[in-house]
């Protein structure tokens, strides 16, 4: 173990919230041992890359950065250099190959083993070697299922609330691993098998968070509603763990990503209504709008098995708001599927949607069956059109909200200034606070920094397609003036 109590560490992370709260628990593990949290590459003694594998630009990120890094080693030969994550698990030994000044490649099982990992090559560094030590699960056509996937252990260590970006949100992991192989997604490669993780750890997470000061707790899974698991003989499915946490004393909030549409059952909905702690808010990516697309990606459901999905949720949760993604550019897709994914974007008005341009994934089947055959250019048009469309959807759907009033988990400061609107003046947008409502829809509004953390009632009086901009209101201003604004979610 570490001694020396002056280490620096800098960590950098791209990709998903999976990987973001990777990175916290590794990094609150690393404080433990005395490293002390640096944002300044070029003073670290060690630097860690947590890695995305989703999609190209991801990785050629990180090769950038240890390629900058490459020409620092050897001005402090004892920096020491870590990768971890999807990347990690999927090239291995390619990395030391790319960055051979790499000393440990770490996959996403194996987190458990990155402090040790650091200590070991901090030794051969005194004695003038370079380690290189890899650490990955097995691949899922390596063993029998048990052992890939005991090859991928779920790292859940006990919490630093120091190291949140929010003191009072929270990620918690509820299951790893995907099954559902879906032809353009390297996921169930880089995260092994689908496992649960128990209710009763789940549970006990919940309620230490929960006297750390956290108020909002957001379930983590890769299809986080596939969520099952056997406990003292009862199968626990999401709604039941929904049940089972929500009334932990502190928690004002819980929220779970990402859903798979197959997998939203009318009891899961029905859960969300019934209590009052859970948003009305779903995140369930659609990918395309065409159902050839959609064999091609191996999604598993048509349009109509979509459309089936969000008539139930607006049956059971009137009002809830559904979050989309979207692959455009798919090996294949015509000018008129790709129109289709648009008129998608028409029939089911999401809040939002994630847009991505399709990237070639080695390893995946998409790669094997499928030429890359739609030009760069053309891809990059299909995203502005359909990044234009749901913009514009979502400021319409906003602006339902002005003249009405949302309950906002406040955050703290406003993390992006705002282009002054006809109603907020430009001094007091310096001071503005931000939070989401109970549909995960961002609002910024005047307030003191005290709020954070708390729920607080705002009148919304502008929007923007990604944010509605409002005014507090108090419990004085109410008396006063005899103010009674429809709520919204």
């Amino acid at each position: 173990m570490v001694t020396d109590h002056n280490h620096k560490l800098y960590i950098e992370t791209v990709g998903c919230q999976m990987n973001m709260l990777d990175s916290e628990l590794v990094v609150a593990d690393l404080r433990k041992r005395g490293y002390e949290l640096t944002q300044n590459v070029k003073e670290a003694e060690t630097v860690l890359f947590n890695t995305c594998s989703v999609r190209e630009h991801a990785e050629h990120k990180i090769y950038s950065s240890l390629g900058r890094l490459r020409y620092g080693a050897r001005k402090n030969p004892k920096k020491v250099i870590g990768v971890m994550g999807c990347m990690a698990q999927k090239d291995q030994k390619l990395i030391f190959q790319k960055a051979p000044q790499v000393d440990f490649v770490v996959g996403t099982g194996q987190l458990a083993q990155v402090a040790d990992l650091i200590d070991k090559a901090r030794v051969n560094h005194s004695q003038n070697k370079r380690s290189r030590e890899l650490a990955v699960g097995l691949g899922r056509k390596d063993g029998k299922r048990d052992e890939i996937t005991n090859s991928f252990q779920s790292y859940d260590p006990l919490r630093d609330p120091e190291m949140r970006p929010s003191p009072y949100q929270a990620f918690v992991r509820i299951m790893i691993g995907c099954d559902k192989f879906c032809s353009y997604c390297v996921v169930p490669s880089t995260r092994g098998p689908e496992q649960s993780r128990s209710p009763r750890e789940i549970l006990s997470e919940v309620k230490v968070l929960a006297d750390q000061g956290v108020k909002e707790v957001t379930l983590l899974g890769q299809t986080v509603n596939s969520y099952k698991h056997t406990q003292d003989g009862k199968l626990f499915r999401l709604s039941d763990l929904l049940y089972l946490i929500h009334d932990v004393a502190g928690i004002d909030r819980i929220k779970f990503v990402t859903s798979y549409p197959k997998d939203m059952t009318n009891d899961l909905l029905e859960a969300i209504r019934d209590l009052p702690k859970a948003t009305r808010y779903l995140h369930v990516p659609l990918q395309h709008g065409c159902d050839e697309v959609l064999k091609h990606m191996k999604r598993g459901y048509t349009v109509e098995d979509y459309r089936d999905m969000m008539q139930r949720i607006n049956e059971i949760l009137p009002g809830c708001s559904v979050s989309s993604d979207f692959i455009v550019g798919h090996p294949g897709e015509t000018e008129e599927s790709h129109q289709k994914s648009l008129d998608s974007i028409r029939e089911f008005r999401f809040k939002n949607s994630f847009i991505f341009k399709y990237s070639e994934r080695p390893g995946t089947k998409a790669a094997e069956r499928f030429a890359d055959d739609i030009p760069e250019d053309v891809k990059k048009r299909r995203n502005n059109e359909m990044l234009d469309l749901q913009n514009e959807i979502s400021e319409e759907d906003n602006a339902e909200f002005i003249g009405k009033q949302v309950e906002v988990l406040v955050e703290g400061p406003s993390k992006s200034a705002l282009k002054a609107s006809d109603n907020v003046s430009k001094e007091s947008l310096a001071e503005q606070l931000m939070g989401r409502s109970k549909c995960d829809r961002i609002v910024v509004f005047d307030g003191n920094p005290r709020l954070a953390g708390s729920l607080a009632d705002v009148e919304v009086i502008d929007v923007t397609p990604t944010t509605l901009i409002g005014n507090i209101i108090t419990r004085e201003y109410q008396h006063q003036t005899g103010a009674s604004l429809p709520i919204l979610q």
